[in-house]
């Protein structure tokens, strides 16, 4: 019998507004390179946000407002077990050159529309889709 675990991760939609517009930063999966937010496991001595703006920075080079919220959450089966995902919007304020992930993965501002096209879960496009809404 192959043992499964239930897990939670934290994930951020990191966001700015550029000529009265809103635009979301995605980066690539190490390993099959497609569009995603920066997430992670939440780390115990972390709330979620936290643990999720922490992963911004390691994955996406990118620090933001501490102002958020959660914008919903989703559900993915991996091979060990049902990942549960909470996701929280962060305004990026600053953009670094240097960061730890910078060789593994690549990151790219979209459009909203745009986004919402490039990533496959459906329910991380409906977050994407509802963020202009949510955030104001």
């Amino acid at each position: 019998m192959k043992l499964e675990f239930n897990f939670t991760q934290s994930g951020v939609l990191p966001y700015r507004r550029k000529d009265d517009k809103i635009e979301v930063l995605l980066i690539t999966s190490i390993r099959k390179k497609k569009w995603i937010i920066p997430k992670g496991y939440v780390e115990f001595n972390l709330s979620h946000f936290e643990s999720a703006k922490k992963e911004a920075f390691e994955e996406a080079g990118v620090y933001g407002e501490n102002e958020t919220i959660e914008l919903g959450a989703f559900k993915l089966n991996k091979a060990i077990g049902i990942c549960f995902i909470r996701v929280y919007s962060m305004e990026v304020n600053k953009i670094l050159d240097d960061y730890p992930d910078k060789e593994k993965r690549k990151r790219k501002w979209f459009s909203i529309e745009e986004a919402a096209q490039n990533v496959e879960i459906p329910e991380l496009k409906q977050i994407i889709t509802a963020l202009p809404q949510k955030i104001g």
